[in-house]
């Protein structure tokens, strides 16, 4: 078998490819559109209607129910649209619930990190914080679940997940509280180890940013028909009303104004999804890109993965490292393959580690995936000599 391994030496005779991904989005978000989009396949005749309208209220229904569709949610669980993105969604959950009980953080990435500032600085809860470095996990096994229990599933920074809901036990006295966003669609959740998920559209689905979704199971439901926080929440947070769940935010009925042109734009990603096979389909588009950059990562000596454990590792957003890089160095590679039309925005995120961010998700093509591999060969070859 030939020795495809690609070494410095290699490295320095490396001529521009002459093959380009077809579509260099590897963006972490907002992500790849879906493949075939064209914003001329969008159904406007709700454009210019009112959101509440019949048919305002119609199209986000439908968006919900397949979302429901495709996740195989229960019904047990409820769908909502709200602002904000994941972040929107995640600091409702977060002001509206939380502070009923002890609560408890897991941070190993910067978005986490973001929901442990809330906790302790915003809501001033004094949460207990178990943290780990960039690329680790911390250790599930001594989370407390009297607590509630806030965590990323699948950390975008850092290229790290939690490996299955099985730490999370059937048992828990707190609610689980799973920011979901780069999760969702790409891996089969255990809904029945979440009480609280968001995330939004611009990440696994390729869709339009500024909304988040936000799900909730019936033991988060319970939580806020029956406490009520210590502080003033803004009009956006709102879900209950006199007492009672405001069902209508789970119906269609978003407590502000939505972009109908992004509702649009996430029902063509969805109805793109049934197409392929509905989540099982997204699932197994996620797993072969992410097994494609692994190939590519295991024949270069300079390149790794962020997270050295497969077993932890994200099938989505895969975060690498660059043999001597920093940040200087990471810049100026992603600028050459961004000049050439050859991968758009994989640097890694600002506060992780210098090196590479590869959006694996289902609206990416394998075969762009493959043909980045001598990309990554050129850039590196030519920031090096520059």
């Amino acid at each position: 078998m030939t020795d495809t391994t690609v070494t410095d030496a290699t490295i320095a005779s490396t001529a521009k490819p002459a093959t380009k991904p077809a579509r260099p989005h590897f963006s972490s978000g907002p992500c790849a559109k879906p493949p075939g989009w064209d914003a001329s396949k969008l159904a406007v005749e709700v454009l210019g209607r009112s959101h509440r309208s019949k048919l305002g209220k119609a199209r986000l229904q439908y968006a919900i129910d397949l979302m429901r569709e495709l996740l195989n949610l229960p019904d047990t669980h409820r769908i909502g649209i709200v602002p904000g993105s994941d972040t929107g969604a995640f600091e409702m959950a977060m002001w509206t619930m939380l502070g009923a009980r002890g609560v408890t953080t897991l941070a190993w990435e910067s978005f986490g990190e973001g929901w442990v500032t809330d906790a302790a600085k915003q809501l001033k809860l004094e949460p207990k914080i178990h943290r780990a470095d960039y690329g680790q996990l911390p250790d599930l096994s001594k989370v407390d679940w009297d607590d509630d229990v806030l965590f990323t599933w699948n950390g975008t920074t850092s290229g790290v997940r939690v490996p299955n809901g099985d730490w999370i036990p059937d048992d828990r006295r707190g609610l689980s509280f799973a920011d979901a966003t780069s999760a969702v669609f790409a891996y089969d959740l255990p809904w029945d180890k979440i009480d609280v998920a968001t995330f939004s559209w611009q990440k696994v689905l390729g869709g339009e940013g500024g909304h988040g979704v936000l799900i909730l199971g019936p033991r988060a439901v319970e939580r806020l028909t029956e406490y009520t926080p210590a502080w003033p929440l803004p009009k956006v947070f709102r879900l209950v009303s006199k007492g009672a769940l405001a069902e209508g935010v789970f119906k269609g009925e978003t407590i502000n104004t939505p972009s109908m042109l992004a509702v649009e734009d996430a029902i063509f990603a969805l109805e793109w999804a049934k197409s392929i096979g509905g989540a099982q389909g997204l699932i197994a588009r996620s797993n072969a890109n992410a097994t494609a950059l692994d190939k590519i990562v295991a024949h270069r000596d300079w390149l790794g993965h962020l997270a050295p454990d497969k077993g932890y590792r994200s099938t989505t957003s895969v975060c690498l490292t660059v043999e001597g890089a920093d940040e200087a160095f990471i810049k100026k590679f992603a600028a050459l393959l961004e000049k050439e039309d050859a991968a758009y925005d994989v640097a890694g995120y600002r506060d992780a580690p210098a090196g590479l961010r590869i959006w694996c998700g289902a609206t990416v093509d394998t075969a762009d995936i493959e043909a980045l591999g001598p990309w990554l060969d050129w850039a590196y070859a030519t920031a090096k000599a520059g």
